[in-house]
């Protein structure tokens, strides 16, 4: 029994000393192998930290920021600039100015209209007669009444006046007054192309 019991525990000192020089050997292994993302750094010297530290000395982050601001806008009644006036060379014709853009009319319609009222109040006051058309001058009243009744079956408006003339008074059917000559020798156009013999009267205002 005491033979088996020496056996045994010389058995386990052998194998605790096997075990020992076991991790023994693989850690110098494990220290003569480098260690991957480890011993990466540590094979750097000394001069390529100092270059390093020196490049990231000025560094500063918002650089690219500052690059992209935005210009300050121009103020809007800051007048333009006028266009230097190019000087033609030797042999070749002068450029021929640009023209400046002129304003557009607020209102061109109503422009036009304010202008051709305006020719045409000075031509109205200008004339200084009234016009009549005259489609006879009769001495019986009841003549000059049927004269009346028959330009009115034709759509005109006459109107019959008295006046004496001579010692006698006439009975005078008259379309009228109209302010402008123009005006006067339509109506006396359409008269005459319904037959009706008409004569234009003048009178002074």
């Amino acid at each position: 029994m005491k033979t088996q019991k020496g056996g045994t525990g010389l058995g386990f000192v052998l194998g605790l000393l096997l075990g020992l020089a076991v991790a023994l050997a693989v850690a110098v292994y494990v220290t003569k192998v480098p260690i991957p993302l480890v011993d990466r750094g540590l094979g750097r010297k000394a001069g390529q930290d100092a270059q390093e530290q020196e490049r990231n000395k000025d560094w500063n982050p918002n650089a690219g920021l500052a690059s992209k601001s935005v210009p300050a806008a121009k103020p809007a009644d800051e007048p333009a600039a006028a266009p230097a006036a190019s000087v033609a060379e030797p042999g070749k014709p002068a450029p021929v100015p640009t023209p400046a853009a002129r304003p557009a009319a607020r209102d061109p319609m109503g422009d036009l209209i304010k202008s051709r009222e305006g020719e045409a109040a000075p031509a109205a006051e200008a004339d200084p007669f009234n016009y009549f058309v005259q489609a006879g001058a009769f001495q019986s009243p009841a003549e000059a009444e049927s004269q009346r009744a028959r330009l009115a079956m034709l759509g005109f408006d006459p109107k019959v006046s008295e006046r004496e003339q001579a010692g006698q008074l006439i009975h005078r059917v008259r379309l009228g007054p109209f302010r402008s000559k123009a005006e006067a020798e339509r109506t006396q156009e359409r008269l005459t192309a319904q037959g009706v013999k008409v004569a234009l009267i003048r009178v002074q205002r």
